[in-house]
């Protein structure tokens, strides 16, 4: 079966919301995957690395599978009007994908809207967190929060797009309490 193919069938599967992770997502509590990777925002590489955004606060990393399709980019629009509030209360957001570099650059402009930037995940940085569509290469639509002590603190798993900017929000703004 073609990339192409593989890539087809998994984004039929997400419309008719038949798809799930192969592997159950990583539990609340538990030690987050570091991983550094590239990513761009307003249309810019830069480099990427969980530890080091950390020390500003909370992390929302959201996965997505494929930039420029209908979920995610309602996602990416949803999670940049939301960064306000996300700032507000301390946290910064990096949605991740396995699209090429600039796909996301193009993204990150596009849809993300300049406010947050999109990272490319790589084939073990979707299986470190265990968002691997069946038999694709590509992540599932899952949300975690990591706490400044690099915990998980919330996971929210779901191919509608709507709750993640609601459910990341409100798991950020508790831990600032």
């Amino acid at each position: 079966m073609t990339k192409l193919l593989r890539t087809l069938m998994a984004i039929a599967l997400m419309a008719i919301g038949l798809t799930a992770p192969a592997k159950a997502q990583l539990a609340e509590g538990t030690k987050a995957p570091g991983f550094t990777t590239s990513a761009a925002i307003a249309g810019k590489e830069m480099g990427f690395s969980l530890r080091n955004a950390l020390r500003q606060g909370p992390v929302v990393l959201y996965f997505y599978p494929k930039a420029f399709t209908q979920g995610c980019t309602l996602e990416a629009n949803a999670f940049a009007e939301a960064m306000p509030q996300f700032r507000a209360a301390g946290a910064s957001v990096i949605g991740l994908s396995n699209d090429d570099i600039d796909t996301l650059k193009r993204f990150s402009r596009e849809e993300c809207r300049d406010a947050f930037p999109v990272g490319v995940a790589s084939r073990k940085l979707i299986a470190d967190y265990f968002v691997a569509l069946p038999n694709s290469e590509l992540a599932s639509r899952t949300s975690y929060v990591i706490a400044p002590d690099g915990r998980i603190a919330m996971v929210y798993s779901n191919s509608d797009y709507r709750d993640h900017v609601k459910r990341t929000l409100a798991a950020v703004r508790k831990l600032s309490k």
